[in-house]
């Protein structure tokens, strides 16, 4: 396999088109044979970070790098950015509004799904700037 990237951009606010991302990403992975355990770890884990970019943020991007070893995501937003990183970490703790919890989003599960789903997270954030978030998943071949 030769190394891919992609690139997809998300838009603040825009909850019908949240998950569009990762549905895209899980497709690709499908078609290169990944492992789909591997797969729905990816999934959860970039659905998370696109869904925090859509109620937090105003605009972002998801950058997806596949290479034979592993599979890097980065995703950069523009928007309040964390004020406190170790606490959003929290399960549980969301600084989501009303009007998204009302659409059943916003539990404070986004960032420790991710954390959980990824082998590797960095976060970097901003205030009044945004948010950098990178997860890197390693690929471990499919036993057959």
């Amino acid at each position: 396999m030769k190394e891919m990237a992609f690139e997809f951009p998300i838009e603040g606010g825009d909850f019908i088109k949240a998950g569009s991302a990762s549905s895209q990403i899980k497709k690709i992975l499908n078609q290169l044979n990944i492992d789909p355990a591997l797969i729905r770890r990816i999934a959860v884990a970039t659905y998370e970070a696109e869904v925090n970019v859509v109620a937090h943020a105003y605009k972002g991007v998801m950058k997806v790098l596949i290479s034979p070893a592993r599979i890097k995501v980065k995703v950069e937003d523009e928007g309040p950015g964390i004020p406190d990183i170790e606490k959003a970490m929290q399960e549980g703790y969301s600084t989501a509004s009303e009007k998204v919890r009302e659409m059943g989003f916003g539990a404070g599960m986004g960032l420790s799904n991710i954390k959980k789903n990824t082998d590797h997270l960095d976060i970097q954030s901003r205030l009044n700037k945004g948010t950098v978030v990178e997860m890197t998943t390693y690929i471990q071949p499919v036993q057959k």
